[in-house]
């Protein structure tokens, strides 16, 4: 089976966790045999995962171009994949016209508009509403409908569309991290309490959210846990910290900005325990299970540990009240017993929820299933039949006016 996956931008696994998602995805089109093809029309930064490694090929695509057209029909895939529903909106169509019977997935990543109005709500701005009342919300739950089939990361957000939108479970499936077993090997090769030093936050910066946790981090709660500890670092780490960011460093009060670091898990396995004051956000949080696997306790709030941990306890301690954030941390970090205790919840967490076997086995047999029952399926799914009807007939009319006016302005230019 010829798959093509159409991605928001290259991946970047050392950057981000959507980067470390679209990794996982791809790693398992490859163990189920299929033939997979990268096509984006972000620019290739250095930072980018080389695919080719991998056996799978490549091509930079455009917006509002028939060159996509061709390129879809040399193809000719029998499963495209959307990274996050701007890439529906944009190319959604033209592969319902060019190859009708391809199955349609959209990965979602998160749900963007529940972050947004989260973000929105916190900063006081999201007015009376609910987080379905914007633009946003329409647009991806638009782009949700016309796909076959959504895979949603966190059990919070599959609730959220089937109780609060209505949107049936047959358009949905379950997908979160995936991660092999944390083994007693593993666990053996960690570094033990003592060996550990210093706290640490990771987070890539162009996340608002992650940008929004270090400047609550460096005001609220540093200086109470430095109060107490005043020899413990917090080290933080993320790929593109801004000029902002780099100015909260302050190394006399042991606030170290450290940017970018190639290996993660290296930095993490070091650190006694990790901090996430997340105030906002959406999806799950690879920050958290990669503290996880790495055997490093953490604080966080409500926001962050959200469709984590199920039912299990979580591996440290969860509260948004930040005097009760600093003293946990401080508490974990002085006492071998808890935090002992704490690492080895986080490996019931990753082992529990988050098996690569599990969910490959099953996400096979969703994929094996629909592949049957295309036809019937879509039958029953009317409403993404009209969005899908009533969008390629505007969208065709604008991206080709797009695609004119583009073609127009280069012949000027030539002329020039």
């Amino acid at each position: 089976m010829q798959v093509l996956v159409i991605g928001y931008v290259w991946p970047e696994p050392a950057s981000s966790a959507a980067g470390s998602r679209m990794m996982q995805i791809l790693e398992f089109l490859l163990s189920t045999g299929y033939t997979v093809s990268f096509a984006t029309t972000a620019s290739r930064g250095p930072w980018a995962f080389d695919l080719s490694n991998l056996g799978i090929t490549t091509a930079q695509i455009e917006l509002n171009s028939s060159s996509f057209d061709e390129y879809l029909k040399g193809l000719n895939p029998t499963l495209v994949i959307f990274d996050r529903f701007m890439m529906e909106e944009q190319f959604g169509w033209r592969v319902n016209k060019i190859c009708p019977d391809a199955i349609r997935i959209l990965d979602t990543e998160d749900l963007h508009f529940l972050r947004n109005f989260r973000e929105l709500e916190f900063k006081g701005k999201a007015g009376y509403g609910n987080s379905g009342s914007s633009d946003l919300a329409k647009r991806e739950i638009a782009s949700i409908y016309r796909c076959d089939l959504s895979l949603i990361i966190s059990e919070a957000e599959m609730q959220l569309l089937i109780s609060e939108f209505k949107i049936s479970p047959t358009l949905l499936f379950y997908l979160p991290f995936l991660f092999e077993d944390i083994t007693a090997s593993h666990i053996s090769e960690l570094p033990a309490f003592e060996n550990r030093k210093d706290f640490i936050s990771i987070g890539n910066f162009r996340h608002a959210p992650n940008v929004d946790a270090v400047v609550y981090l460096k005001e609220a709660i540093w200086p109470l846990i430095h109060k107490q500890i005043p020899d413990a670092k917090m080290e933080i780490y993320g790929a593109y910290p801004s000029a902002r960011i780099e100015q909260l460093g302050d190394p006399k009060f042991n606030f170290n900005i450290k940017g970018r670091v190639k290996d993660a898990a290296e930095v993490v396995r070091k650190a006694r325990v990790s901090l996430a004051p997340l105030r906002f956000g959406a999806g799950l949080k690879g920050k958290l299970a990669e503290a996880m696997i790495n055997g490093t306790p953490n604080v966080t709030t409500s926001v962050g540990a959200e469709g984590m941990n199920g039912s299990l306890d979580w591996n440290g301690v969860i509260t948004n009240d930040p005097e009760e954030f600093a003293n946990a941390a401080v508490n974990l970090y002085n006492a071998p017993r808890e935090w002992q205790q704490a690492q080895n919840r986080g490996f019931e967490i990753i082992n529990t929820r988050f098996t690569k076997k599990v969910f490959y086995e099953s996400f096979r047999e969703r994929l094996s299933k629909l592949e049957l029952e295309l036809s019937k399926h879509r039958e029953a799914n009317f409403i993404g039949a009209m969005l899908m009807h009533h969008r390629v007939k505007s969208t065709y009319f604008l991206s080709k006016y797009i695609e004119i006016k583009n073609e127009l302005e280069k012949t000027e230019k030539t002329k020039k």
